[in-house]
């Protein structure tokens, strides 16, 4: 974990309540997909969690929705301006268990720590399919981002007005028969879903309230076979084999 500052590169509007910004910044602490950054606010006590996105040398990508007055005030910020960040949190995926051909499976703000897991994936030579899932077309995001990675990307909306209807784990019983393994993000329901659908062994991404961000408060513990793990710390990303999912 590193605390530094970023500045602001671009921030902009994707959809009316999801953002994309990016910074600048020492960004040496971030060593996987699917970790997270923690934002200090300017006049609110806890820092904010972000999913990375994207990241390089000196790079940071972070796609964001406006759900509480954290992000309200982040989807304000302007080119220039300044953030205090905490780098390097969470676990991230392992991709060492991908096999040929592994499936991404993204709903909602879910689907930002996909994009640099798929990237990761499609330059170790996989071929790499992906499913993102929203309630309507007005929320679809990055579909055309993924698609100029070289994934293959099919959209489900929960009203149908784009791609397939439905749900993700629909695109899944209707499109994509053979996969060797998978990896998912996005609300609980949609992770438990995706859990009775698949067929592989597969990782998921927790989105958990987190006081601290890093392990110390305990306050976003959760119950495995191999005993309390902390989705901020020891997570977010579990192994399918390892999760008791609360009844």
């Amino acid at each position: 974990m590193k605390q530094s500052i970023f500045e602001i590169k671009t921030n902009r509007a994707l959809t009316s309540s999801v953002y994309e910004m990016e910074l600048a910044g020492d960004t040496t602490d971030i060593t996987a997909s699917g970790q997270f950054v923690n934002i200090l606010i300017a006049g609110l006590f806890l820092r904010r969690p972000i999913s990375v996105c994207d990241y390089g040398e000196n790079y940071l990508r972070l796609v964001y929705k406006v759900v509480g007055k954290g992000t309200e005030k982040m989807s304000q910020m302007v080119a220039g301006e300044k953030l205090d960040i905490l780098t390097g949190l969470g676990n991230g995926y392992d991709l060492s268990l991908a096999g040929d051909n592994p499936l991404l499976i993204g709903g909602g703000v879910g689907v930002p720590p996909l994009y640099n897991l798929a990237k990761k994936l499609i330059e170790k030579g996989k071929s790499v399919s992906v499913i993102l899932g929203f309630n309507t077309k007005e929320e679809v995001f990055y579909k055309e981002q993924f698609e100029s990675l070289g994934a293959t990307v099919f959209v489900t909306t929960v009203d149908g007005s784009q791609g397939v209807k439905g749900f993700v784990t629909d695109a899944m019983k209707g499109i994509i028969a053979d996969y060797s393994y998978f990896y998912c993000c996005g609300p609980e329901p949609m992770l438990k879903a995706v859990y009775n659908a698949t067929k592989t062994q597969g990782q998921f991404s927790f989105e958990e309230r987190m006081g601290c961000g890093f392990g110390a408060c305990m306050g976003c513990s959760c119950k495995t076979l191999y005993g309390n793990k902390r989705i901020c710390k020891d997570g977010p990303v579990l192994k399918k084999e390892e999760i008791i999912w609360e009844k």
